[in-house]
């Protein structure tokens, strides 16, 4: 049964990535805000900007500039899975002797492995304009691990949006708080320097204790409790994401 599922989830996630493999204007969409994002702030914005370290501005803003690519790539992913869902391939696959839930995961598979491409661009663009990390193998596997949990986390959420949505748009619309959550955390500008509600909040939300633990780990500084605080934030969305994911997944297919 293992095998089954396995190999089918494979089937369909070279299925998904075939699509965007012919359409690799979807990675370079979903690069593009990010590394404008970068020049803007780094040679615009950043020398108005007191981050209270030595540490140059494109190493500190860097972390929160990978939490945005990933959300705006898991964007696509209720796109295509809203396409699929109102083509007709969900009841042709149900006709087929495959696994159920192998069409989702071929789509959350199809998004990390994108995602991580998108990253693996960022990074090169900003070790181009200055980021530099004296981070330890063990780091930089750290911080890939939390950038593959906070991938599959909103990924499945983008599964909720693109089952739930009544439209093309609105599969897609979803992404915009996530985008827009890391300016309201300590991505950019320390938290301290916030109006004191708005401080509140960017501190007792996921992205700061996130950012904060991928900073520290650049920067071959411990990461404190905010390592752990992540981890339990980006664990629970998942499971939860994915238990509502796979409920109403069950719902449209029954």
């Amino acid at each position: 049964m293992t095998t089954h599922v396995l190999g089918d989830t494979g089937t369909l996630t070279g299925r998904s990535l075939r699509h965007i493999l012919r359409s690799p204007d979807t990675i370079l969409t979903t690069v593009v805000t990010p590394i404008a994002l970068m020049l803007l702030f780094v040679y615009v914005l950043g020398g108005a900007i007191s981050t209270g370290s030595d540490e140059s501005y494109v190493n500190y803003m860097l972390p929160g500039i990978l939490l945005i690519t990933i959300a705006s790539g898991v964007a696509y992913t209720a796109y295509r899975l809203f396409l699929d869902l109102q083509g007709g391939i969900f009841e042709r696959f149900q006709s087929m002797p495959i696994a159920r839930s192998s069409v989702l995961w071929a789509h959350v598979f199809t998004s990390l492995a994108a995602n991580l491409v998108s990253i693996t661009v960022i990074v090169g663009v900003a070790l181009i304009m200055g980021f530099r990390t004296g981070a330890s193998v063990a780091a930089w596997l750290a911080v890939v691990g939390i950038l593959i949990l906070f991938t599959l986390a909103l990924t499945w959420i983008a599964v909720i949006a693109g089952l739930s949505a009544k439209t093309v748009d609105g599969a897609s619309a979803f992404s915009y708080p996530l985008i827009f959550l890391p300016f309201i955390s300590s991505a950019f500008v320390p938290t301290d320097s916030m109006p004191g509600p708005v401080a509140w909040f960017a501190e007792n939300q996921p992205v700061t204790s996130i950012v904060n633990t991928i900073r520290a780990l650049f920067a071959q500084q411990p990461a404190g409790s905010d390592i752990w605080i992540a981890l339990i934030w980006l664990v629970g969305i998942l499971v939860i994401a994915y238990a509502f994911a796979i409920a109403i997944y069950r719902r449209k297919v029954s």
